[in-house]
């Protein structure tokens, strides 16, 4: 069984192609960006589902993800659920269905390493390259996240990386730089996802009665965006901006 907060159909912003999006509840970062701050409890208000229940919604949905298609699990973090994902993403590849994780790279053990030889694709989250503004992000620290992108590259594991611009955290040119540093020279990095910083989810911590830590910080300008793209394009070849 599973822990799913919720679903989107044909999604265009998680990989290639159409994607069935399946968010799973729990996350080990503690973002103060997050979009999705009712995904990072353990349990939440989510709904335990069985694995031949997503199988069985990602088997329907197959006619309409083409060549390029397929399955995305997202979150909240979805290897928090790395053992009890792993034989539910074994089934869906069975099925000829491309696979997709959506990660942070912050967990790892047996199970999470199964996972990540498992899919197809992995699209790495990386929140900060600097290690002390990256903990002022997450409450956390990025060794793990940089240990997984080590791994992904040393085992031939096709990975895009993502990287969200948040004016004032991480939109400096010299935490830019230090990203196309420490990550430029991978070669199963496919492609860069440039992702613009948004306010979408401030709502949700409305309801919820928190605090959005980031009250006030405006969304990128178009200029800022452009910026950081050619920055990017210094040490990566495809750049693309979500």
């Amino acid at each position: 069984m599973l822990r799913v907060h919720s679903y989107e159909s044909m999604g265009t912003f998680d990989g290639p192609g159409l994607r069935f999006v399946v968010f799973l509840q729990g996350c080990n970062f503690r973002c103060l960006y997050c979009a999705n701050p009712d995904t990072i409890d353990a349990e939440g208000e989510s709904k335990l589902t069985s694995e031949q229940d997503i199988l069985k919604q990602a088997t329907d949905m197959k006619p309409f993800f083409g060549k390029r298609g397929g399955v995305t699990f997202s979150g909240g973090e979805p290897t928090f659920q790395a053992a009890a994902l792993l034989p539910l993403v074994k089934a869906i590849r069975e099925q000829g269905i491309h696979v997709c994780i959506d990660s942070n790279g912050g967990i790892w053990n047996p199970a999470v390493e199964a996972l990540l030889q498992e899919v197809d694709l992995v699209l790495l989250d990386v929140k900060q390259a600097n290690c002390s503004r990256h903990e002022e992000l997450t409450a956390r620290s990025n060794a793990q996240t940089l240990r997984t992108a080590a791994w992904l590259e040393e085992n031939g594991k096709p990975f895009w990386l993502r990287y969200v611009l948040v004016p004032g955290i991480s939109d400096q040119e010299e935490d830019i730089r230090l990203l196309g540093e420490t990550l430029g020279k991978y070669k199963m990095i496919e492609r860069v996802e440039l992702l613009p910083y948004h306010t979408l989810g401030v709502h949700k911590y409305e309801a919820m009665g928190q605090e959005y830590k980031l009250k006030g910080v405006k969304e990128n300008s178009p200029e800022q965006i452009d910026r950081a793209a050619e920055l990017l394009r210094e040490y990566f070849p495809l750049v693309v901006v979500n």
